[in-house]
């Protein structure tokens, strides 16, 4: 059953955001397709209520269980980067709105970038955590924890090597190709302002 309505809660969030995006744009209701938007966290309510009253009623703490923390924790970490993505996407196609900022491609904004999509990687880690921690004291010692603990463990693993992952482009800047050809060019319009004057000159100097 918890499979089941992990499934059915993966379809009604696409479902809400395809609905609450052309009522907002489309049919030119912003304040009901914000209401089918923010509804989306309901499904979520309706997964964890379920899973609690499947454990209640005697099912043995199992991989289904932990999937579905993992899910709330994911949706809870993401699910609102994705929701503002698509929003601005839709406002650029179907409500005439300017094209939505892309993501930076280099240097330290990209670095920031990466670094933000992980906070959401962590939160979703640790709302999972929570989840499970309250599922394997509800059933207490006497029942088989063992899949749930897995699932946390598992969790922080994603965690820690997404972390890595964004920690890399800290230490590993990927320079801007642009920037280079303007030092290479002498373009002092495009090049960036600290490799024009460099450290230590004033703007007497570099005039």
């Amino acid at each position: 059953m918890i499979v089941t309505l992990i499934v059915l809660c993966e379809v009604g969030f696409w479902v809400l955001l395809a609905a609450g995006l052309t009522t907002r744009y489309l049919l030119g209701m912003p304040r009901a397709g914000m209401a089918l938007l923010l509804a989306e966290p309901v499904l979520e309510l309706v997964l964890l209520v379920a899973t609690a009253i499947d454990l209640e009623n005697g099912a043995d703490p199992g991989w289904e269980h932990g999937l579905a923390a993992l899910y709330i924790g994911y949706t809870v970490g993401h699910g609102h980067r994705t929701v503002r993505w698509l929003d601005g996407h839709a406002a650029h196609r179907l409500g005439g709105g300017p094209p939505p900022p892309r993501p930076p491609k280099h240097g330290a904004a990209r670095a920031r970038h990466e670094g933000g999509i992980w906070l959401g990687t962590l939160a979703g880690g640790a709302v999972a955590t929570v989840l499970l921690l309250l599922a394997m004291a509800y059933v207490g010692d006497d029942g088989n924890t063992e899949s749930l603990r897995s699932w946390m463990y598992g969790a922080w693993r994603a965690v820690g090597i997404h972390g890595l992952i964004a920690l890399s482009y800290f230490v590993w800047r990927k320079e801007d190709p642009g920037a280079r050809s303007a030092v290479a060019a002498g373009d002092p319009e495009h090049v960036p302002d600290l490799l024009v004057r460099g450290p230590g000159k004033d703007e007497e100097q570099v005039r």
